[in-house]
């Protein structure tokens, strides 16, 4: 029983280099090779972590690998994108100092990213396209990628899908207005999608056939103090702006399962989500949210270590929740 298979997909929010856990959690994940993944949502770094291990699953079988192997392929890509941005990151900073933070963000407060970087300069977009074959991406077959933008012009969060997954739907995904040039894509301009949906879960639910869902979730949904300078509360606004959809998401499933219960809804026509969590965001909150500009190897490798030990601990302790109960009391949004 303990060596049984099962299906699920996975939501990864979006957080900067705070992804770095959610690599760790994936890591494990694939190591221990019993979960199946069908469809992967994703925001930001989040979008990265999704197309960065369907890429290696996708190598796979054009190889004519499966199992083991295929899962290998596809921690292998992860390590090699994440490598590469703790590479990035050391060769610009050295080392991370909470003054360069400080001094970036007073000039993003003063200055649009059309003055500072009018070149729409970022080195991040260089790291994917060498990683990440899109055209391969968009005819494989393994894994279902679904990738959110926020929509400048209305507001909406728009996923990008199949062939649309391309390297400017995951850097639009991951474009901060304050220090990105808006990410233009056919017509559209796109912000960071952590505005509409960090991540969006009901592509998972319309787009695929598991009920199972594990989010892996890297933003502190609560705070253990008011904060009170101005650094603090503009930190905290950003958690509570980049929570806010997934925690919409979260009651509107809470409200169709109690609908389901009452048999008021047709079982046929709407799943009964299975939600499970890895509250990343729980133990980062003690890094700072400004810790997630920091992208040296040190860091990412401690992100890293930290999301393998919550991926094995969850593995360990709610895998036998797969198929049978939800983790994540989405009526009070805590697992």
């Amino acid at each position: 029983m303990a060596n049984t298979r099962k299906t699920i997909n996975l939501a990864l929010q979006g957080g900067g280099s705070h992804g770095a856990f959610t690599w760790g959690v994936l890591d494990a994940l694939l190591e221990d090779g019993r979960l199946d993944i069908e469809g992967i949502s994703g925001t930001s770094a989040g979008a990265m972590n999704a197309v960065a291990l369907a890429h290696g699953l996708a190598q796979a079988s054009e190889q004519g690998l499966s199992g083991k192997q295929a899962r290998e392929a596809a921690r292998t890509a992860l390590k090699r994108f994440w490598d590469g941005v703790g590479v990035m990151g050391t060769l610009m900073t050295g080392v991370p100092l909470r003054g360069s933070q400080a001094l970036l963000g007073f000039f993003s407060q003063w200055m649009s990213p059309y003055q500072t970087n009018p070149l729409g300069i970022n080195p991040l977009r260089r790291l994917l396209e060498r990683e990440i074959d899109f055209e391969l991406l968009a005819r494989q077959q393994a894994v279902k990628v679904f990738v959110t933008a926020t929509n400048v012009r209305t507001g909406r969060g728009e996923v990008f899908t199949s062939e649309r997954v391309t390297a400017d739907a995951v850097m639009a995904s991951a474009c901060l207005p304050m220090l990105f040039k808006a990410v233009e894509i056919e017509g559209e301009h796109y912000w960071d999608g952590g505005y509409s949906g960090n991540p969006a879960i009901y592509p998972l639910i319309y787009k695929t056939e598991a009920r199972d869902v594990l989010l892996v979730q890297i933003n502190p949904v609560e705070a253990p103090a008011v904060p009170s300078t101005s650094q603090e509360i503009m930190e905290r606004i950003n958690e509570i702006t980049f929570n806010a959809g997934l925690l919409a998401e979260m009651r509107a499933i809470d409200f169709v399962q109690r609908l389901l219960a009452e048999g008021k809804l047709d079982p046929k026509r709407y799943k009964n989500l299975l939600l499970h969590r890895i509250d990343g965001g729980r133990l980062l909150a003690d890094f700072g949210a400004s810790s997630k500009m920091r992208t040296d190897t040190v860091f990412i490798q401690r992100l890293f270590t930290l999301g393998r030990d919550a991926g094995t601990h969850w593995l360990k302790h709610h895998f036998r929740d797969i198929g049978v109960r939800a983790g994540v009391d989405t009526a009070q949004n805590d697992a």
